[in-house]
């Protein structure tokens, strides 16, 4: 059984308000903290509050969740149902929330969802970590800025798509066409109660050109063979294939990572590609030098995903300059960015090209 912990806090001052997310300042055992109050689940909030913290991460010290969230503030006494719907997310927790999914009876897409089983030969970008995000989105735009784009967040990571800055950014320059949130992922423009409707509505609802599917910020490992969040790669594009989309693979590639089971193609790639995929997609690559592309080839090979999927080798002198471009030049992996691993992204925006060579 898992355990919390959680103290009480002064909300000092607002430091950013921004879709349903409020980041504040507050006094927490006589120190100064931050700490993030998600508006749809614990209301409205403003300096002086009195508030209860979920403190467990920070004390733990984990990047994974390491912040403080607002549990409860003593400012409220009562909320409304506000929202329509009648899907439950976070069920049977202290916090489970009504939406209303893309799916259910209330939905104005009730009856497109129930009519709709495929998806066409849409394709559909499966990724692991959530910052190859901008880069396929960052590249498809630069070559094609009319090609319609939706984003799939699973519950494989953090649930709030609020807690994204690199979405909200990605939205705000209109990069981005459309979100969905999936599983107990909430907070996207659509709602859907799992993978297979959710990419449902990007064909027939949002009617976008290609999809992209990564979970949220926060990626779980554990050095064992099947316990980390990447897993769900290989399951995501099953659904896919199972729907008659095109699935496309992102590698996890790099280098520069002190571990060496994610030096080349890293083990989440191999693991997730040879046993969470039961059926062919493409695997994209950029072309790289110094040994790195015979290093990740070879990876490919020995490991079975070079003859179960298809590689295809893409060049790629879109991607670092769309993200410089854009405004992404920031954006990390592992804390490493687009200098130090200009392989990880260049993998992610290979993939965009890759599809945008489908529609022609």
């Amino acid at each position: 059984m898992g355990t919390i912990s959680f103290k009480e806090a002064k909300v000092l001052e607002i430091i950013n308000r921004r879709d349903d997310l409020t980041e504040v300042k507050v006094e927490l055992e006589g120190e100064i903290s931050r700490a993030i109050n998600y508006d749809r689940l614990t209301g409205d909030i403003k300096p002086g509050d009195k508030v209860i913290l979920n403190t467990t991460a920070v004390e733990l010290e984990l990047g994974t969740g390491g912040k403080h969230f607002v549990l409860w503030n003593y400012s409220h006494r009562s909320t409304s149902l506000q929202h329509p719907g009648h899907i439950m997310k976070l069920r049977y927790t202290p916090l489970q929330l009504r939406c209303l999914s893309v799916e259910e009876q209330e939905s104005p897409f009730h009856q497109l969802m129930r009519e709709s089983m495929n998806l066409e030969g849409m394709p559909v970008i499966v990724g692991t970590l959530h910052s190859q995000l901008p880069a396929v989105v960052t590249t498809v735009k630069a070559i094609n800025g009319k090609a319609k784009m939706a984003y799939i967040m699973t519950d494989g990571a953090a649930l709030p798509i609020a807690f994204s800055n690199l979405v909200h950014k990605l939205r705000s320059l209109k990069l981005l066409d459309a979100t969905v949130t999936i599983g107990h992922a909430f907070g996207g423009d659509l709602e859907a109660v799992n993978i297979f409707s959710g990419l449902i509505a990007c064909k027939v609802v949002i009617q976008a050109d290609i999809t992209v599917v990564i979970m949220g910020p926060g990626t779980v490992g554990t050095d064992t063979h099947m316990g980390f969040s990447a897993m769900e790669q290989g399951q995501i594009i099953n659904a896919v294939a199972s729907l008659n989309g095109c699935p496309i693979a992102i590698p996890r590639i790099g280098f520069k990572d002190k571990r060496a089971r994610h030096i080349g193609v890293s083990h989440h790639t191999i693991t997730a590609l040879s046993k969470g995929a039961l059926v062919s997609c493409v695997v994209t690559l950029p072309r790289m030098s110094g040994g790195k592309m015979e290093m990740v080839l070879h990876k490919l090979k020995e490991s079975g995903i070079a003859s179960k999927h298809r590689i295809e080798i893409i060049e790629n002198g879109v991607t670092l300059e769309a993200l410089k471009r854009f405004g992404f030049d920031d954006v990390t992996t592992m804390g490493r960015g687009i200098e130090e691993e200009p392989e990880f992204f260049q993998a992610a925006g290979a993939a965009g090209i890759y599809a945008l060579s489908l529609l022609k």
